[in-house]
């Protein structure tokens, strides 16, 4: 078996086409939950250039520290220098159908969607209620990578179970 192993943290690139709100809470998730066995990265097709006010205040809120977050293209993980990454998941529709940059490495990729909290109209409660939902959408999904079994799983196998993740109904 040619199981998925590694002696460094496993890099992972979240994408979204705005890297303001759902890519951005996916990294502080991931740096968080996977600490030690992950580093995580977040990216934009077009990036917006500033992180989304109430995806920061979530996030001050569940006590992450909010100081280095920043909207930033896709492309600087494609240059020479960028980390090697292993994984590059979008987490939006748009960057799911973007053609993306050549990746250096090959990384495994899938496609975990999550409805924009950022396009929610309403009231504050209301925007403040989508942007828990995602956050909690995307937690979940983050829980189950974290802890599949990477030692054991062959690359084929990995890639059918990063595809399930991103398929799975979000309690």
């Amino acid at each position: 078996m040619n199981a998925v192993a590694s002696h460094r943290p496993h890099a992972v690139l979240f994408l979204c086409t705005g890297n303001s709100a759902r890519s951005i809470m996916a990294e502080a998730i991931l740096s968080r939950i996977g600490a030690g066995k992950f580093t995580a990265y977040s990216a934009g097709s077009q990036p917006k250039g500033e992180v989304n006010p109430h995806a920061l205040h979530l996030l001050e809120r569940f006590n992450y520290r909010i100081g280095n977050f920043r909207s930033k293209r896709w492309d600087e993980f494609a240059q020479p220098d960028a980390p090697q990454l292993d994984f590059v998941i979008t987490v939006c529709d748009n960057a799911a159908g973007e053609v993306c940059p050549i990746w250096p490495g090959q990384p495994m990729s899938a496609h975990w969607g999550v409805p924009d909290p950022a396009a929610v109209r309403g009231s504050d409660a209301e925007i403040a209620a989508a942007f828990v939902d995602a956050y909690g959408r995307l937690h979940n999904r983050i829980e189950v990578f974290v802890n599949l079994p990477f030692n054991s799983l062959d690359r084929l196998s990995l890639q059918n179970r990063l595809n399930q993740i991103g398929k799975q109904a979000d309690a």
